[in-house]
């Protein structure tokens, strides 16, 4: 069943999706070849936790760290280690979440470290893009698979492959709410958008269309071939007036 929200905890999202693009922000300003992705997601749970919020994904299902860092063939779920050293030319992806007030707020963007080849900086704009196919479709009387197919048809014309193991969610009280929201399948289907949902939609694309895998500590989501893959994510909520990007820095840019 899908939650509809009030004005009043719309209102609260908003607030924690404000701080939560804040400290998305600062991490990414922190990237660059030497740096671990342990450095990062502890420089993101003083942040968080400096706003008086709490770490969504620690302790999540037993996640141990506040962000997920997945680096090149790594779609989801990376754990941040001292050990993972970025170089010049990976790509980051970083998903990153926080609880306040009692609700939740989720984001994840992909960024690269130097300079990266011209395959990783298509991937990068396609799958970015993609998200904004998808927000598009995000209006009053629309079908809920009016989302997925914009954000399929325009990755598979692109060249790409979305990611059909892991897909977007509902968002509120909890983490994870009803409705799943796949990133592919044919328009006009599942319930209609109204006001008061609010949703995490999240496109991860790559580069193979074979599926994915997990690796042995049970967590990281990897490419079947060692191929590139890529994740944006907003919080994003449908008001009478429409679709409102709860998690959307003031820098950001459609084409950016």
């Amino acid at each position: 069943m899908i939650t509809i929200k009030s004005k009043p905890q719309i209102d609260k999202m908003r607030e924690n999706g404000r701080l939560l693009a804040s400290c998305l922000h600062e991490v990414c300003d922190h990237v660059a070849a030497g740096v671990d992705t342990l450095s990062l997601d502890r420089l993101a749970e003083a942040l968080i936790r400096k706003e008086g919020a709490i770490p969504a994904f620690k302790g999540y299902n037993g996640f141990p760290a506040t962000i997920c860092a997945s680096i090149n063939e790594e779609v989801v779920h990376g754990i941040p280690s001292k050990r993972r050293i970025l170089s010049e030319g990976d790509i980051l992806s970083i998903d990153i979440g926080l609880v306040k007030d009692g609700f939740y707020s989720d984001m994840a963007t992909t960024v690269p470290v130097g300079e990266i080849s011209q395959q990783a900086q298509h991937l990068l704009q396609v799958t970015k893009d993609s998200l904004w196919q998808g927000l598009e479709q995000v209006r009053i009387g629309n079908r809920l698979s009016d989302v997925s197919h914009a954000i399929g048809s325009f990755v598979e014309s692109a060249g790409f492959y979305v990611v059909t193991e892991y897909v977007g969610h509902g968002i509120g009280r909890e983490l994870h709410e009803d409705p799943q929201i796949p990133n592919f399948g044919p328009p006009g289907r599942g319930p209609r958008l109204r006001s008061g949902m609010v949703f995490a939609i999240e496109p991860m694309v790559k580069v193979d269309p074979e599926p994915t895998r997990v690796l042995d500590d049970g967590w990281t989501v990897v490419t079947a071939t060692g191929g590139l893959a890529a994740h944006f994510e907003h919080t994003v909520a449908l008001t009478d007036t429409g679709l409102e990007i709860l998690t959307l820095g003031g820098e950001e840019r459609r084409s950016g």
